[in-house]
């Protein structure tokens, strides 16, 4: 099985499409492209019943964040603020990102 892409990449600012949080921002902390999901911040949130532990001496329930499919996420713009599709162009030599709305790269070079 070939290795998956993702439209999002950890750190992106995502709008989220369907579902009970529809609507909501948040950014991406973790991306599994071969699950073909991410987690986002604040997002799909789970309540988890949890035996004492190191991390959690008392134990109890704890709340985090679940994956969701990537399809239910949009990247949101930087540049314009607006939830938009990827494009792909050739910057300098390399393969960036690129805002459908407003043309601005969405890949800060690093």
């Amino acid at each position: 099985m070939s290795q998956a892409k993702l439209h999002v990449k950890k750190g992106d600012t995502v709008l989220v499409l369907s579902g009970k949080d529809k609507g909501k921002q948040g950014k991406i902390l973790q991306a599994m492209p071969a699950k073909d999901k991410v987690v986002v911040e604040g997002v799909n949130k789970i309540k988890r019943h949890t035996k004492p532990n190191q991390k959690a001496p008392n134990g109890g329930i704890i709340e985090k964040e679940a994956p969701m499919f990537a399809s239910k996420v949009m990247v949101v713009c930087p540049a314009c603020s607006k939830a938009t599709r990827v494009a792909k162009k050739e910057i300098d030599g390399k393969m960036v990102r690129v805002c459908r709305k407003c043309g601005e790269a969405l890949d800060q070079a690093k």
